[in-house]
């Protein structure tokens, strides 16, 4: 009816064992992931801000976890979104023993993780991207999303042995903008480094791999800033990208620096390459 408030369904905890409460309290990622079955995939989004983005995505709730306190406030707009979703709540110290770690502005929610697009989907418009390469560290994925997403970059393409950015850390690290930037595992025919850098020369794009070779050019070097569309690699912490995918790509790119230092954590030189890489583009 017209002017009635809409309710969330409130579900006090009172069983930490409840069957309901393993996704936020014993399924592990791998669990979550369930590659057997990826459709019955879920994922665990955290706090009020990261849960709005995951919703104006398109993303479907299955539940959530909310401190008490937060109900009727930074929480309600969202749950106003969710009519009928249950939302399992206690104070924020049981919820701290539930879960193991302290709930970022007391709020979870457990997701059904999207079906992925084809590379082909993602690539459709776009101009710069990053592709990742083994990253197998959350925080870093996340972390390179964040840049991605504010320093100009159009989509993110990952190898299959990249942590995935739909992890709970990852998803937090990067403020929710996994659910903005259009992103794929790059598989099938995308496989890499062949044929997925032979496809992605066939789409226009010319590949450039962050790396420090002897035969590097400047991130600033024109021809560089002068590709119409440009893929941006990006290896793996310790030991950088693979040598097949670096004699593979068009360009080997370095970022100049001082005082010695060689190089810089993945998700740092990420910023700096998709800031000089991502806002320069030639006039159509």
């Amino acid at each position: 009816m017209e002017g009635d408030t809409i309710m969330p369904r409130i579900i006090e905890i009172t069983d930490f064992e409840a069957p309901e409460l393993d996704v936020y309290a014993r399924l592990t990622e791998g669990q979550l992931l369930n590659r057997h079955e990826p459709e019955k995939g879920i994922f665990i989004a955290e706090s009020p801000k990261v849960i709005e983005r995951a919703l104006d995505a398109g993303c479907v709730p299955l539940s959530f976890l909310v401190e008490r306190r937060h109900i009727e406030t930074q929480a309600a707009q969202i749950l106003k979104r969710c009519e009928g979703i249950p939302v399992y709540t206690a104070e924020f110290d049981v919820l701290t023993r539930l879960t193991g770690f302290k709930l970022t502005r007391g709020m979870l929610c457990a997701m059904r993780r999207p079906k992925l697009p084809r590379p082909e989907e993602v690539l459709k418009n776009a101009k710069r991207v990053a592709v990742l390469e083994n990253i197998v560290n959350p925080t870093n994925v996340g972390a390179v999303f964040r840049s991605a997403a504010a320093l100009f970059m159009d989509a993110v393409l990952l190898t299959p042995d990249c942590s995935n950015p739909l992890y709970r850390r990852a998803i937090r690290v990067s403020m929710g903008t996994v659910f903005q930037v259009p992103w794929t595992f790059l598989e099938g025919d995308f496989a890499w480094p062949r044929p997925g850098i032979e496809r992605l020369r066939g789409l226009g794009f010319s590949t450039a791999a962050m790396a420090l070779r002897e035969d590097s050019v400047s991130i600033n070097d024109p021809k560089l800033l002068a590709e119409e569309k440009l893929a941006v690699v990006l290896g793996t912490e310790g030991d950088g990208l693979a040598p097949d995918t670096i004699a593979d790509c068009d360009y080997t790119v370095r970022i100049p620096m001082s005082h010695g230092v060689d190089s810089l954590n993945v998700a740092a030189a990420s910023a700096v390459a998709f800031w000089q890489l991502g806002r320069i583009r030639p006039a159509p």
